[in-house]
């Protein structure tokens, strides 16, 4: 798998069309809204915060089929056809039924427009926070090359979507389409999925917080100057957004993560606390700084919830005072802690004073431990072309080995900055798993 974003992502020439779906009737009745998802909303409509999950469709199929296949999906999960609405101020979500129309071509601007290109501006478009829906499906067929398969694109905005859900809508569309070219009902054999709502609800009738929690929260905030972490080296102006710096380190093959794993269980931690560890070392050893980092966490906290679309991502701190593996084990732990308990009774007053210009996230994901993917399907995770004003690192650890996409604004002080921490951090790992710093490659993408 790899993790990308629109103006990097590989597609091949072709035409590019979409499936064209719009509510029917007039909204339905209103479902809860978590903390994540009034957060992102806050900042208004806008283009740029969806993502997207793209790979080559393995099963024949006619449009209509793929049509009625998808319709099926949404069907399924209950947060693809809720909308959101700030109408006279006051923010909604409501269920919303669809229908689904025809196949819409998307020429290019002139005959040299790249289709990854044209499909931005489909995905800005129609995958924005108070759109109905705000997903879409997308389809490059290819005019030439050696692959004749066509390329199935899943998008829709954070709001409904996190990227486990993509994979799980992957997993449900190859299901159902198998389904109805067969000719059986689509999605027969797949278990339920339980709404999103259904999980918002469950955090909001939860316990109250232990009070640890939220002194901990208290600790971390104060330590930031009241604020979330910033990257601990300098980044130039941002007080305002910038264009967007996008790079991709392939930092371990297999064999090479196979042996940091294997350094990991010497050490009696996990994979994670390990890789954690060289980046707190490598950060600490330019910066003269712990590492402190925003980290997402999942809330998937139930299997019931595995084959579920939304949001299920909450954010926690990484607070890494001890750069050893135990050290950061330890610290792993405190973050799972903090981000299993509800924030809006913690956070929701401080919302927009949290996250500073030079904001520092790190998050972890080993796709191994996901819905499970076929080989050969070329999967693409892709996010839009936004203008950050701080620096968000993913790592994403899978059977191909280990990779780091970073992302940051474009001013002279980051790329010099963030480009050293990111040399950094590849040595590091390199040399945990005993491949030595040269071997890893490095690119944008």
């Amino acid at each position: 798998m790899r993790l990308t974003n629109v103006a990097h992502m590989v597609l091949p020439p072709g035409r590019v069309t979409s499936l064209s779906t719009g509510p029917a009737g007039v909204p339905g009745a209103a479902v809860p809204i978590s903390y994540d998802q009034r957060l992102h909303t806050s900042a208004g409509d806008r283009a740029g915060s969806w993502m997207a999950l793209a790979f080559r469709l393995d099963v024949t199929a006619t449009p209509a089929q793929l049509a009625h296949a998808w319709s099926a999906v949404v069907a399924r999960h209950g947060t693809l056809h809720t909308a959101f609405s700030d109408a006279g101020g006051e923010l909604t979500l409501r269920e919303t039924e669809l229908v689904h129309g025809d196949w819409v071509e998307h020429p290019p601007a002139d005959p040299s427009e790249p289709s990854r290109l044209v499909l931005r501006r489909v995905l800005d478009e129609s995958c924005r926070p108070f759109a109905a829906p705000s997903h879409r499906l997308c389809v490059v067929a290819p005019e030439a090359g050696d692959d004749p398969r066509p390329v199935v694109v899943i998008a829709g905005d954070h709001a409904h979507l996190d990227m486990w859900s993509l994979l799980v809508l992957l997993r449900d569309l190859r299901a159902c389409l198998t389904d109805v070219v067969a000719g059986r009902d689509p999605g027969a054999g797949l278990s339920p999925a339980p709404p999103f709502a259904a999980h918002t609800l469950l955090l909001e009738q939860q316990d109250a917080t232990p009070h640890w929690v939220g002194r901990r929260w208290a600790e971390v905030l104060e330590a930031g100057g009241g604020s979330l972490p910033v990257f601990p080296l300098p980044l130039g102006d941002v007080s305002e957004p910038r264009a967007e710096v996008v790079e991709v380190r392939d930092v371990l093959d297999p064999g090479q993560l196979e042996a940091l794993e294997k350094q990991a269980a010497d050490h009696g931690v996990r994979l994670t606390a390990l890789a954690i560890a060289a980046v707190a070392a490598a950060t600490t050893e330019l910066s003269g700084h712990p590492l402190r980092a925003v980290f997402p966490v999942h809330s998937r906290d139930d299997p019931s919830w595995y084959g579920s679309v939304g949001w299920f991502i909450t954010n926690s701190v990484l607070d890494c005072t001890d750069p050893s593996p135990t050290g950061c084990a330890a610290a792993l732990r405190e973050a799972m802690k903090l981000g299993a308990h509800p924030l809006a009774p913690i956070l929701g007053h401080l919302d927009h004073e949290l996250a500073p210009p030079g904001m520092f996230a790190l998050s972890w994901l080993d796709t191994r431990r996901l819905p499970e993917v076929p080989p050969g399907l070329e999967v693409q995770w892709v996010s839009a072309v936004t203008r950050p004003d701080g620096v968000m690192a993913w790592f994403l650890a899978g059977d191909d080995g280990l990779h780091l996409r970073c992302r940051y604004p474009d001013t002279p002080q980051a790329r010099e900055h963030v480009g050293r921490w990111l040399d950094a951090v590849v040595g590091r790992l390199a040399g945990a798993a005993g491949a030595g710093s040269g071997s890893a490659g490095a690119g944008a993408g």
